[in-house]
């Protein structure tokens, strides 16, 4: 497994919220869910190809603003049409003493 690339701290991040990050060159959404996990998907909707991280984190999924598909947050299999492909979901680590989350985009977790 690769490393993890710091790329937001849990201050800019606030339960339910999501942002786009970039990390080795690919469009990452970072959203954090009701319990405050963080996970990191592909930032781009696998149906209309529009950034992901302009949606919304609604029970443990991640609405596409478009057309209203919905990726689950721990998988990135489509919850809802009219997506029908995954997107990918990478490894997150977040420090327990700062609170920098870090990515790993070498080895998604889904496709």
């Amino acid at each position: 497994m690769g490393a993890f690339v710091p790329v937001a701290s849990l201050a800019d991040l606030a339960p339910g919220a999501v942002l786009g990050v970039e990390v080795d060159g690919l469009e990452i959404a970072l959203a954090r869910d009701s319990d405050g996990d963080v996970h990191a998907l592909g930032d781009v909707c696998s149906h209309a190809e529009v950034p992901l991280s302009d949606g919304d984190v609604e029970d443990g999924a991640l609405e596409c603003w478009k057309h209203g598909s919905q990726f689950d947050l721990r998988t990135g299999r489509p919850r809802q049409l009219p997506a029908t492909a995954p997107v990918p979901v990478y490894p997150v680590q977040v420090d327990p003493v700062t609170g920098t989350i870090g990515v790993d985009t070498s080895a998604p977790v889904t496709p």
